[in-house]
């Protein structure tokens, strides 16, 4: 690939051009918005001017919505040799471009499974995609098919993107994608949607667990309304399974207000199926793969006091590094009200006795 355009300068493909660019790609600019693509050019993702004919790859970044139509005006005009696009849906844009007449053999949709809680240009990233799963969608079959040169051309953005290529069906993609990245935004953003109006006092207690559980719900809801109108069937299936184990929660919850003798046997009912859901949920959550993709691995928590000061967390690291202990994953706590806060350092189970005294050793403070 020696030419690409890239259609849409926001996150997504303000990010493909940026990675594209830094590997000797030319890459040309369009956007609805000219000053978006100025700013994505001023940042080095290739230039707004127009190329003089056919690129190798136009990747269409832009809403679902709008992909058919931006793609079937590209092809009318003959501005690639093979064309792409990286929205979040795959098997409404397909349907839609064959309504259109447009010929697919030269059409492959794909979806980077890579985004931010920022849109934009400014918030893109030349390694926004590395290491990350980018499904692609073929059509196979001799007639309408995918054109093996589309393949290849698409084969090789992923690669220079450092992403990892995953072919999945069209509709089997956008039920996978339903289930693991559209229903956790909505509900999200239904957990926050809880904090607008809770008290002060209760706001200020806010710990890592709704941290966590929340961090989704700053996405722009222009974007995903976007998103979730050209994908409601599959999610409202989700959300209505969700639905079910939110009633019967709450029923457990309410058997278990009373303390009645009479009620004995509804409480022991409330309390299994409370610990129902809480063990699906603990057999749902060691399906999500670990370190590299691998099946979940168990760790050990090493909870440090770390002061906020600059050159604490490269300290900490060092001080890990030189007792032989390869930190396998981090997250930070903090403290409300304070300059300090838990740095908790996952680690292999028998690397942690020694980690542990290590940093004692060296003047840290470890929690339990």
């Amino acid at each position: 690939m020696r030419t690409a355009l890239v259609i849409g300068t926001g996150l997504i493909g303000t990010s493909v051009a940026l990675a594209l660019a830094g590997r000797g790609v030319r890459v040309h600019l369009s956007d609805h918005d000219p000053g978006q693509a100025r700013t994505a050019a001023a940042l080095g993702a290739g230039t707004d001017a127009e190329p003089d004919g056919p690129v190798d790859l136009a990747v269409i970044a832009v809403p679902p919505a709008h992909v058919a139509a931006t793609l079937a005006d590209a092809m009318r005009r003959g501005l690639a040799r093979g064309y792409l696009d990286v929205a979040s849906v795959k098997g409404g844009p397909r349907r839609e471009l064959a309504a259109l007449g447009c010929d697919l053999a030269r059409y492959l949709g794909t979806h980077p499974m890579a985004g931010r809680e920022r849109s934009g240009p400014l918030a893109a990233t030349a390694d926004l995609f590395e290491g990350r799963p980018w499904v692609l969608t073929p059509v196979g079959g001799q007639a309408g098919g995918t054109d093996t040169e589309v393949l290849n051309l698409a084969l090789e953005l992923v690669a220079l993107c450092r992403a990892v290529p995953v072919v999945m069906d069209a509709d089997d993609h956008d039920r996978a994608v339903a289930l693991v990245s559209h229903t956790p935004q909505l509900l999200s953003s239904m957990v926050a949607a809880r904090l607008e109006e809770a008290d002060e006092t209760a706001v200020r207690l806010c710990g890592q667990g709704i941290r966590d559980v929340t961090r989704i719900a700053a996405s722009d809801p222009r974007m995903w309304v976007d998103i979730l109108s050209a994908n409601p069937g599959p999610v409202a299936d989700v959300l209505a399974a969700v639905a079910a184990d939110l009633d019967e929660t709450v029923r457990a919850l309410r058997a278990l207000e009373s303390s009645d003798a009479e009620r004995h046997g509804a409480r022991e009912a409330g309390i299994a199926g409370i610990e129902d859901v809480l063990r699906r949920g603990n057999a749902g959550r060691d399906r999500v793969p670990g370190k590299h993709g691998a099946a979940p691995a168990a760790y050990e928590v090493v909870a440090v006091l770390i002061g906020d000061q600059p050159g604490e967390l490269a300290r900490i690291f060092a001080d890990a590094g030189r007792a032989g202990v390869n930190i396998e994953d981090v997250r930070i706590e903090h403290a409300t009200g304070q300059q300090a806060g838990l740095i908790q350092l996952t680690v292999e189970p028998q690397a942690a006795p020694g980690l542990t005294a290590a940093l004692r050793e060296r003047g840290w403070s470890i929690r339990q």
